[in-house]
C-alpha cells in the first residue's frame, strides 16, 4: 500500500502538470499525454495493489472501452466535439454512481461515513448522468435548445432537492433503506433532467464545464467509498479544474453562476412595444469582398459555430495564408464563450494548423481592433453584438464581446439573419460600416480564396 500511494502521488504531479499545459493551445496535446500517463500509472498501481482480481475480464473491459473510444475519437466531426463531451461526463457521472451502488449493495466497510459518500455518490453521479444527456440532446437537436420551463417548474426543483436531503439522510442513518435508496437514485435522475432542461444553448459552454466539475465530484466521492487515494486526486483535480472553468465562462459572459442555472437566456425576447426593430443591412458578394480585403493592411478573423457547423477551418486557413502572402497581417479573436464549448475554437483552429500565437484572446485583440482595416466575422453572433455594452433590456447586457464594430470595415458571414443562441437581433448587422456575405462559411471562403487568386 505505501508503494501504491506513492504512485498515486506521482501520478497526481503529472495530472498537475496536464492540466497547467491543457491551459494554452500551443501545449495542449502534450499536455494530455502527460495527464495520460499519470492515469496509466494510478491505473497499474491500483491493480497491482490488489490479490484477488479477475484480469481476464478487467482486460476484456479495457478492450472493449479501447475500441470504442477510438471509434469515436476518429469518427466524431469537430463539430460535434461539445456533444462527445456531454456524453463523457455523463458516463464519468454514470460510472461513479454504479461503483457506489454496488459497494451499498455489497459494503466492504458498513459504517455511517461509508454510507453518507455513498449517498453523495450516487446522488451527484446519476444528477451527472442524466444532466449531461440532456445536454447532449441540446448540442445534437434531440432536445429542443431554447430553455424548457413551466409553471412552478422552479418549486418542484425545491420538492426534488428538499425530498433528496430526506432520502440521503435516512439512507444513511435509517434500518431498512433499500426504498429510500432506490428513491434518492430516482430523484437524483429526474433534478438531472429538470435543472438542464431550463438552461438555453447560449449557455452550453457553462454547463459542459459545471457537469466535467459534477463528474469529477462524483469521482472523489466514490474514492472515498472505495478508500482510494488515487481516484480521491483525480476526481478532485477534475472537479476544482471545472469549476475554474466554469468561472471563467461566466466571467466571460458577465453572469452569475445562479443566472445562467435559473435565468432561462435563450427564450423568444420581445421588445417593449412588442414589434421587433427591423435591421437594415448591406450585402456583399465574395468579389467585392476580395478587393476590400486587397486594400487592406490588418485583418482580424472572428471565428464562430457557424465555422464550425461549415466545417470550413481548412478553408479558412488556406485563405488566411494568402492575404499573408500579400503581406497582410492575419490574427484571430477567440471569445472564451465562442461556440458550445469551452476552447472550441482554438481546437477547431489547431485542427486546420492555424499559428498558435496568432490566437489571441478577448483581452490581447480589444484593443487591436481600433487600428484594424476589416474584421472578418465568421459565424459569431452574440459574442460581437454591441448590444451588450448599452442595452439594459438585453439578456447579453454586461457580457464582454470583441469590438469588431470598431474596425473601419466589418465583413459578416452567416447564413441567414436569424439570431444567435440568446434570440436577439445583432445591431452589428445594420452598422454602417458592416457589410452582409449570406451562405455557408465553407463555400464563401472557397469562393473568397478563388476570387482573391484573380486579382
Amino acid at each position: 500500500m505505501e508503494y501504491t500511494n506513492i504512485a498515486y502521488v506521482f501520478a497526481a504531479i503529472l495530472f498537475i502538470l496536464g492540466i497547467k499545459r491543457l491551459s494554452s493551445p500551443k501545449t495542449a496535446r502534450s499536455g494530455n499525454t502527460v495527464a495520460s500517463m499519470g492515469m496509466l500509472i494510478a491505473i497499474v498501481a491500483t491493480l497491482v495493489s490488489f490479490d484477488l482480481l479477475d484480469f481476464q475480464t478487467i482486460a476484456i473491459g479495457m478492450i472493449i472501452g479501447t475500441i470504442i473510444g477510438a471509434f469515436f475519437a476518429i469518427k466524431v466531426d469537430m463539430t460535434q466535439m461539445p456533444q462527445m463531451v456531454a456524453i463523457f461526463n455523463g458516463f464519468g457521472g454514470g460510472a461513479s454512481a454504479l461503483v457506489a451502488a454496488a459497494e451499498y449493495l455489497n459494503p466492504a466497510n458498513p459504517s455511517t461515513f461509508n454510507s453518507a459518500t455513498i449517498a453523495i455518490s450516487v446522488f451527484v453521479g446519476t444528477l451527472t448522468f442524466t444532466g449531461s444527456f440532456i445536454a447532449f440532446g441540446k448540442l445534437q437537436g434531440f432536445v429542443s435548445g431554447r430553455p424548457i420551463v413551466f409553471t412552478g417548474q422552479k418549486l418542484l426543483n425545491a420538492l426534488i432537492a428538499i425530498s433528496l436531503v430526506f432520502l440521503g439522510t435516512y439512507s444513511v442513518i435509517g434500518g431498512e433503506t433499500d426504498s429510500y435508496f432506490y428513491g434518492l437514485v430516482a430523484l437524483s435522475a429526474l433534478i438531472g433532467i429538470t435543472l438542464t432542461i431550463p438552461i438555453g444553448g447560449a449557455d452550453m459552454p457553462v454547463v459542459i464545464s459545471l457537469l466535467n466539475s459534477y463528474s469529477g465530484v462524483a469521482a472523489a466521492a466514490t474514492g472515498f467509498v472505495l478508500m482510494n487515494n488515487g481516484l480521491i486526486i483525480a476526481g478532485a483535480l477534475v472537479g476544482a479544474s471545472g469549476l475554474i472553468l466554469t468561472k471563467i465562462m461566466c466571467k466571460g459572459m458577465n453572469r452569475s453562476l445562479a443566472n445562467v442555472i435559473f435565468g432561462a437566456v435563450g427564450l423568444k425576447q420581445v421588445t417593449p412595444s412588442g414589434d421587433e426593430k427591423q435591421i437594415q443591412v448591406k450585402s456583399a458578394s465574395t468579389e467585392e469582398v476580395a478587393m476590400i480585403l486587397e486594400s487592406a493592411e490588418k485583418i482580424i478573423i472572428v471565428p464562430g459555430y457557424g465555422l464550425a457547423v461549415a466545417q470550413a477551418q481548412h478553408a479558412l486557413r488556406e485563405v488566411a495564408d494568402f492575404l499573408e502572402k500579400m503581406g497582410k497581417k492575419v490574427l484571430y479573436a477567440i471569445h472564451p464563450v465562442a461556440g458550445r464549448m469551452p476552447g472550441h475554437m482554438n481546437v477547431l483552429l489547431a485542427e486546420a494548423n492555424v499559428p498558435y500565437e496568432q490566437l489571441l484572446d478577448l483581452e490581447q485583440v480589444n484593443p487591436e481592433f481600433e487600428t484594424c482595416d476589416v474584421a472578418i466575422v465568421l459565424g459569431a453572433n452574440d459574442v460581437v453584438n454591441p448590444a451588450a455594452r448599452h442595452d439594459t433590456s438585453s439578456p447579453i447586457y454586461g457580457m464582454p464581446i470583441l469590438d469588431v464594430d470598431k474596425a473601419k470595415t466589418v465583413l459578416v458571414n452567416k447564413r441567414t439573419m436569424n439570431p444567435g443562441f440568446a434570440g436577439i437581433q445583432n445591431e452589428l448587422f445594420g452598422f454602417d460600416n458592416t457589410l452582409m456575405v449570406f451562405g455557408d462559411a465553407k463555400a464563401v471562403l472557397l469562393d473568397l480564396h478563388k476570387d482573391l487568386k484573380e486579382l
